[in-house]
C-alpha cells in the first residue's frame, strides 16, 4: 500500500493529524504525582534557635530549606509539647483533642474533666489517618507523647510504620528514661516494645528509621508522609563529643549578651522588626554574679545545646541528600517547626532533685552533655534562645508560643520569602490537605462525628497570593496550665501565672512590640474589653478550667516526679523485702526439710 502523495495526500494526512490530536486532547491528562510530606519537629527550640532566624551556631541544612521555602515569623504553638503535637496532628485546638493539659503538669482537680484526658482522644482524626485514606504511605519516628495504650499509639492513629517514644523525653545515647520522671523509656515499634541499637544517638536514629521505612515500601509507588519527631533539644541536653568540641570557648559573655546579639541578627534577617525592645526576665541571673565554676558549667551546657542543634541539623541534611539521590526531593514538601519555646526548667533547683540526680548521673562539669549526664540550659539561656521575645516554654508569652516555621517545596514555592501573618499550628493540617489534594473530613469520619478542623490553610501565603489567612476580626484563643492568650489582628491579650507572670491580663501589639514590653490595656480600654469578651467566649466554648490556687507547672512537674519516685521506691523496697524474706526463709525451709527427711517424713 502506497502512502498518498500530492495535495490530496497532504490534506488527508492533515485531517488525520487533526483527528488524532482531537482524540488525544479528549483523553484526560495523566494525574500529577502527589507530593511527599516530611514533617521535621524539633523539641523545645526557641524562636531564634535556627540560623535563618538568628542563631549563632550552625544549622546549614535548615537554612538551605529556608532559602528554598518560606519562613513564617509570626507562627504560634502551645506552651508545651503534647498540646502542640495533638494540634499539629489534627488541626484541632488542644482543649478538644484531649490535651487541655499533660500528665506531667495537670493538677489533680482537673483529671478526668472534659478535654483534660492528658492523651489524644478518639474524637479527632490525625493527618496520618487522612493521608493514608488518600493513598499515602505513612510513617512516624521519634517522640509521640500522645498516649501509650494500644489504641492511642501511632500505629493505631494512622501510621503504617512507627518507631515511637511515649514520654516527654529520654536519654539520647541509650535506652534510659529521664530517671527523675519515668521508670522506663517506653520505645515501641508498631505498638510492640522495641530496643535501640548499640550506636544509638537520638537524632541520627529517628532519621535513619524514617529512611528505612521510606525505602522498605518504595515498590508500592505511593507518595509518603514521614513525621520525624526529634528529641533535640529536650532535657537531657546531650550531643556527640565532636559537635561539643566545635563550640569550645563560645558563650563566655553570657546569656544577656547572647540575647542582644540574637535580636540584632533576627532584625537583620527580616524575621523581627528593627530595634525590637527587650525585657529581662526576672528569672535571668546577672552573669557577673556567677563564680568561675558556675560560668564554666553554664558555658558548657550552652555549648552542648548548640552542638545538639547542629547534630540534629546534620541528620536533616542526610535525609535531604537521600531524597535528592532517590529523585524525591523536588516532589517533597518539607515542614520544619518546634513544639514550643526553649525549656527553662532547672532540674537542680531543689536539694532533693540534686541528691537524686547526683546518685544516678555523673554531674561533673567535664561530663555535661556526654553519656551518663543530665543537663538543662535553664531559664537564663532559654530567654536568650527565644530572643528578642519575652519568656519561654510553659508560658503564654511570645517566647513560649512563637517558634520558627519553615515550609519548603523545591521548585513549587518561591524561596527566600518571609510571611509575617499571624499563623497557628492548627493551620498545618489544612495546608497539607490543600497541597496534596486530600479532602478534609468535615467533622465526619468512618460514619461517626469527629471534631472539625479549625485551622486555616497557609497555601495562599506560600503562593504569594495573600498576606493573611485571618482577618483583623478573627479571634484565636489559647490556654494551658492557666496561662492564656487571645489573638486578634495585631493584638494579643495575655495572662501568665507565676513564675513568669502575676496573673494579670495585659494587652500588646505583637507586630510592633513582639517583645511584649508595653502594656496597652489602659490606653486601649475598648480593644482590651473586646478581646476579654472574645477570650471568655473561647473559654466557655472549650471548657477551660481555672487553675487551683498556688498552681505552677514547675511545682506540678516536681509533684509528678516525686510520685514517680515514690512508686519506684515502693517497688524497690518491695523487691528488697521479698529478698530479705527469701534470704531467711530458704535456709529455714531447707533445714526443716533435712530434719523431716532424717525422721523419714516426706
Amino acid at each position: 500500500m502506497r502512502i498518498a502523495t500530492g495535495r490530496l495526500g497532504r490534506v488527508a494526512l492533515g485531517a488525520a493529524a487533526l483527528l488524532f490530536a482531537g482524540v488525544a486532547a479528549a483523553q484526560p491528562a495523566a494525574p500529577a504525582r502527589k507530593p511527599n510530606i516530611v514533617i521535621l519537629l524539633a523539641d523545645d527550640w526557641g524562636f531564634t534557635d535556627v540560623g535563618a532566624f538568628g542563631a549563632e551556631y550552625a544549622t546549614p541544612n535548615l537554612d538551605a530549606l529556608a532559602k528554598e521555602g518560606v519562613r513564617f515569623s509570626n507562627f504560634h504553638v502551645a506552651g508545651s509539647c503534647s498540646p502542640t503535637r495533638s494540634m499539629l496532628q489534627t488541626g484541632v485546638m488542644n482543649h478538644r483533642t484531649g490535651l487541655a493539659n499533660m500528665p506531667e503538669t495537670i493538677p489533680d482537680e482537673h483529671k478526668g474533666k472534659p478535654g483534660y484526658d492528658t492523651v489524644m482522644n478518639h474524637r479527632v482524626v490525625t493527618i496520618g489517618q487522612m493521608l493514608r485514606a488518600a493513598g499515602y504511605r505513612t510513617y512516624l519516628t521519634g517522640k509521640w507523647h500522645l498516649g501509650g495504650d494500644q489504641a492511642r499509639l501511632p500505629h493505631s492513629r494512622g501510621y503504617d510504620r512507627a518507631f515511637a517514644l511515649e514520654a516527654s523525653g529520654a536519654d539520647n545515647f541509650e535506652k534510659r528514661p529521664i530517671e527523675a520522671m519515668y521508670s522506663t523509656a517506653d520505645w515501641t515499634e508498631n505498638g510492640k516494645p522495641a530496643d535501640l541499637p548499640k550506636d544509638y544517638y537520638s537524632s541520627r536514629f529517628v532519621v535513619e528509621k524514617a529512611i528505612d521505612y521510606i525505602e522498605r515500601d518504595r515498590a508500592s509507588g505511593k507518595p509518603f508522609l514521614a513525621s520525624i519527631n526529634f528529641l533535640a533539644n529536650h532535657i537531657p541536653v546531650q550531643a556527640p563529643d565532636a559537635d561539643i568540641a566545635r563550640y569550645a570557648g563560645q558563650y563566655h559573655e553570657g546569656w544577656t549578651k547572647l540575647r542582644e546579639a540574637r535580636a540584632r541578627r533576627a532584625a537583620a534577617l527580616g524575621v523581627m522588626p528593627a530595634n525590637t525592645r527587650l525585657v529581662t526576665m526576672p528569672t535571668t541571673r546577672d552573669w557577673a554574679t556567677l563564680d568561675a565554676e558556675e560560668k564554666l558549667a553554664a558555658m558548657r551546657v550552652m555549648q552542648v545545646y548548640a552542638a545538639m542543634a547542629t547534630a540534629m541539623d546534620r541528620e536533616v541534611g542526610r535525609l535531604v541528600a537521600h531524597l535528592k539521590k532517590t529523585g524525591d526531593y523536588e516532589n517533597t514538601i518539607f515542614i520544619f517547626t518546634s513544639d514550643n519555646g526553649a525549656e527553662p526548667t532547672d532540674p537542680y533547683n531543689r536539694q532533693l532533685n540534686r541528691a537524686l540526680l547526683g546518685l544516678r548521673y555523673d554531674t561533673s562539669t567535664a561530663n555535661i552533655g556526654r553519656r551518663n549526664s543530665f543537663s538543662a540550659i535553664g531559664p537564663s539561656w532559654a530567654s536568650a534562645a527565644a530572643s528578642p521575645l519575652s519568656g519561654y516554654k510553659f508560658s503564654a508569652t511570645e517566647g513560649g508560643l512563637r517558634v520558627p516555621l519553615i515550609v519548603a517545596w523545591p521548585g513549587q514555592v518561591q524561596g527566600g520569602r518571609i510571611a509575617s501573618a499571624l499563623t497557628h499550628v492548627t493551620d498545618l493540617v489544612p495546608t497539607i490537605a490543600e497541597l496534596t489534594g486530600t479532602p478534609m473530613h468535615g467533622g465526619q469520619w468512618e460514619g461517626r462525628a469527629v471534631e472539625p478542623v479549625t485551622g486555616r490553610s497557609l497555601a495562599p501565603l506560600l503562593r504569594g497570593e495573600a498576606t493573611s489567612v485571618r482577618g483583623d476580626d478573627a479571634p484565636l484563643g489559647y490556654e494551658l496550665s492557666g496561662n492564656a492568650a487571645l489573638f486578634r489582628g495585631d493584638h494579643k491579650l495575655v495572662r501568665n501565672l507565676p513564675p513568669t507572670g502575676d496573673g494579670k491580663w495585659r494587652l500588646f501589639d505583637i507586630v510592633r512590640d513582639p517583645g511584649e514590653t508595653h502594656d496597652l490595656s489602659a490606653e486601649m480600654p475598648e480593644r482590651f474589653a473586646a478581646l476579654m469578651a472574645d477570650y471568655r467566649a473561647y473559654a466557655r466554648a472549650n471548657g477551660v478550667l481555672e487553675m487551683p490556687a498556688g498552681y505552677t507547672a514547675d511545682k506540678q512537674i516536681n509533684k509528678f516526679s516525686m510520685r514517680q519516685q515514690g512508686a519506684k521506691q515502693i517497688g524497690i523496697m518491695a523487691a528488697w523485702a521479698v529478698g530479705v524474706i527469701l534470704l531467711f526463709a530458704l535456709p529455714f525451709w531447707w533445714m526443716r526439710r533435712r530434719r523431716r527427711r532424717a525422721r523419714g517424713i516426706n
